[in-house]
């Protein structure tokens, strides 16, 4: 047993362990905790290394460490661990990115050495709800994507993601991880849209992660020609509506502080802030 403060990397043996601490916070860690009940700490399956903090013996807290740098209930002194690890190693991810204590601590250590960032987003509302909205009603016309529409889901998703990340997802490898991933979400039943007759996508979004206790909402797109015409609302209803249905007893999501109407629209459909992200990207 480890008796002492100290980090580690996490192998498959402790899985359980990792998943106790991921389990006291199931919202905020909703995205990490999916991604390892599925895949585990193989770091091949789970695509990083997933490396622990021990007190006394006991697993406190963790940093998920692959295409993101993700503080997990980190107290000061694990993120302090977390940082001479991650300055050894280089750095090689996209982004930091978890709860926006930890995650300014962690990049106040790690800038000196792997600034200047492309963007740091200092505070990203967490919001959460359990209910459908009473007076706002799910568009009807939003529907899970279907298989054989990955052609048009795709350009919608590249066009939210350079917007809201302001780089493309096809850079570097020609998208083929991007791809991947909406295909995965699609073919999982948590990708959705409304189309207009043309079949242009108007709205979409998507439950990005999922577990028994929480789920979370991503990449919520209106297309430019619609905006302003009310469609969000409905929208983020309906998707809300199959996300407490099939998948989790509460959503949330993250959005940019500056994004008023996106703020707005969560606020109408009864989302409430819970605490606050931050994102540093390069």
């Amino acid at each position: 047993m480890l008796t002492q403060t100290t980090s580690r990397v996490l192998e498959p043996s402790d899985l359980e362990a990792a998943l106790a601490v991921l389990d006291r916070e199931p919202v905020a860690n909703a995205f990490v905790t999916a991604r390892v009940q599925v895949a585990g700490l193989d770091p091949w399956r789970l695509g990083g290394e997933m490396w622990g903090w021990y007190e006394h013996g006991m697993l406190t807290s963790l940093c998920y460490a692959g295409a993101n740098l993700v503080p997990i209930c980190a107290t000061p002194r694990a993120v302090r661990a977390f940082a001479d690890r991650a300055r050894r190693a280089g750095r090689r991810c996209s982004s930091i990115v978890g709860p926006a204590g930890p995650t300014a601590q962690l990049w106040r250590l790690l800038e000196p050495g792997w600034g200047p960032a492309r963007e740091v987003r200092t505070r990203q509302p967490l919001m959460v709800t359990d209910r459908l909205p009473d007076d706002i009603a799910p568009d009807p016309y939003v529907r899970r994507v279907r298989k054989d529409e990955m052609d048009r889901i795709m350009p919608a998703c590249v066009a939210m993601f350079t917007e809201e990340v302001g780089i493309s997802p096809m850079a570097g490898d020609g998208g083929l991880l991007y791809q991947a991933r909406v295909a995965e979400l699609v073919g999982s039943g948590r990708s959705f849209a409304r189309f207009d007759a043309d079949g242009k996508v108007v709205f979409k979004a998507e439950i990005g992660a999922a577990t028994d206790r929480a789920c979370q909402i991503q990449g919520v797109w209106v297309h430019p020609e619609y905006r302003g015409k009310g469609l969000a609302a409905p929208g983020m209803a309906a998707v809300l509506r199959y996300a407490l249905a099939d998948t989790a007893p509460v959503a949330s999501l993250y959005v940019n502080d500056f994004n008023t109407a996106a703020r707005r629209t969560y606020l109408r459909v009864g989302f409430q802030e819970v605490g606050a992200f931050m994102s540093v990207l390069f």
